[in-house]
């Protein structure tokens, strides 16, 4: 989708006063806002590198009013962005292109709670944290996590097919969706699934909306499954010297105890988290690495065999130092070393790598990554993290302050290139579980075919024929 195909940046004032009034009209009594204030909070994600210029900000509260929107979009050929918690890091939320940026603050109802099928419907504007108390509320627990919870929203989880730190025990978000209702690019409404666990009647659609930006359509409602929380839950933090040393201890324990989570940082991502975020130090000693671990520790006898690998891994030269939480205070101020380190880095305006390979290959493959991003940004700070138990590796490269922001991107793109080909060679990703959006769609094809490109294309035509869905995200037609 070109620039001439949405010229609203071009527009005149007067044309473009007269188009928002139009659509204010269409979609009342839902809010419509194109102050400036409004245009730069919510036509922009959580990436810096793109200025935001939408047409308007609108809030419908309804399904209908979703309806009315693209309708309009199609009408008057204005793109159409969806916004949720704007916690996206590739651009996929931005709108850059005197878009209509849809909003779903205000469509966040929780309802229709089924205790006997664990369901529970949400709308696309649910906060993480939101739906993860409701079903602590109801004894349950709904196990999609990272740091971004507590404002990333259902829907843009579901439009990314978030990831996070449990994946390597409860998987991605696609995996507890049981049903979704959706607007197309025509304003049509279609419902997939129902809640069904079984339902092998052709295409599986609702698959195809699940992680795709909101390209084919907006998802309005949301039937999520919910499970058994785990109980006693136990993380285990080891300063490990090398990043091989890391998937030996993921092994060692992986073969012994059923870990809920697995992830890594370097000692420099701690560093910055201890200086800036007041997290303490776990221990004294420092590491190049480290690993962490959390697992159900149900009895002493799990208690001593976690402490006896670890002791094992300490002889075999893995693993320097570690402890191991003994409360919940304990295990929430260790997950902190974690789960901080985005938030500490972003006022470094980092350019984010979420890259991923099978499990086995990731020894090989970020040591391959790590001579290349050492040898070509011998002057930028690299910070490594990642959810690695599941191949999931996370390079953050840190703007200078001194440095233009243009220059910065382009040498970093420059680097893309060498490192998005060792991840094709691996038969990696691209991006493991921020999306694609604006930000990784020039290397897409080191991913995707141009056979399945040309095949995503067609699926996109299908849903959205006017082109009037996130447009230029993913892949331009």
């Amino acid at each position: 989708m070109t620039r001439e195909q949405f010229p609203q940046n071009a527009l005149s004032p007067e044309d473009r006063a007269e188009l928002v009034a139009q659509l204010t009209a269409c979609v009342a009594p839902a809010r419509v806002l194109t102050d400036d204030d409004a245009l730069q909070t919510w036509g922009r994600d959580w990436t810096r590198f793109h200025d935001p210029a939408p047409l308007a900000i609108v809030f419908p509260k309804a399904v209908e009013q979703v309806q009315a929107v693209v309708r309009f979009a199609r009408e008057h050929t204005v793109g159409l962005v969806p916004s949720g918690g704007r916690t996206g890091l590739s651009a996929g939320a931005v709108a850059v292109r005197g878009e209509i940026v849809v909003s779903f603050d205000h469509m966040n109802t929780i309802s229709d709670f089924n205790a006997v099928d664990r369901t529970v419907v949400c709308g696309p504007g649910v906060v993480t944290e939101q739906l993860q108390q409701f079903a602590e509320d109801q004894g349950l627990y709904y196990p999609v996590d990272f740091a971004s919870s507590g404002s990333s929203h259902v829907g843009g989880n579901i439009a990314t097919n978030a990831g996070g730190i449990k994946v390597i025990r409860y998987g991605m978000t696609r995996d507890w969706v049981a049903g979704l209702k959706v607007v197309t690019g025509t304003g049509e409404l279609l419902e997939f699934n129902k809640g069904l666990l079984k339902n092998n009647t052709g295409y599986d659609l609702q698959q195809l909306f699940i992680g795709g930006e909101g390209t084919l359509g907006f998802i309005v409602e949301a039937t999520m499954r919910l499970t058994r929380p785990p109980r006693d839950l136990t993380v285990l933090l080891l300063g490990v010297p090398e990043m091989d040393d890391v998937m030996k201890v993921l092994d060692t324990f992986q073969n012994s105890i059923d870990l809920t989570a697995f992830e890594f940082f370097s000692e420099k991502a701690l560093a910055k988290v201890v200086e800036h975020a007041g997290v303490q130090r776990p221990f004294e000693t420092e590491t190049a690495f480290y690993a962490m671990l959390e697992f159900e520790c149900l009895n002493e006898s799990i208690a001593d065999q976690a402490m006896q690998l670890f002791e094992q891994c300490v002889e075999n030269g893995w693993v320097i130092d570690g402890v191991m939480s003994q409360n919940q205070a304990q295990l929430a101020n260790l997950w902190r070393c974690r789960e901080d380190i985005s938030e500490t880095i972003s006022r470094w305006t980092p350019y984010k790598n979420d890259i991923s390979v099978v499990v086995s290959k990731v020894p090989a493959f970020l040591t391959e990554i790590d001579t290349v991003v050492s040898r070509e940004y011998p002057d930028f700070e690299i910070i490594w993290f990642g959810h690695i138990g599941d191949g999931n590796l996370h390079l953050n490269i840190l703007k200078p302050e001194t440095l233009p922001r243009e220059e910065f991107l382009s040498r970093c793109n420059k680097v893309s290139r060498w490192v998005f080909e060792i991840v094709q060679q691996y038969g990696g990703s691209v991006s493991a579980e921020h999306g694609v959006g604006l930000l990784k769609k020039d290397y897409l094809t080191y991913t995707r075919s141009i056979a399945e490109i040309e095949l995503m294309k067609g699926v996109k035509k299908v849903f959205d024929p006017d082109g009037v869905m996130n447009p230029g995200k993913i892949f331009d037609l």
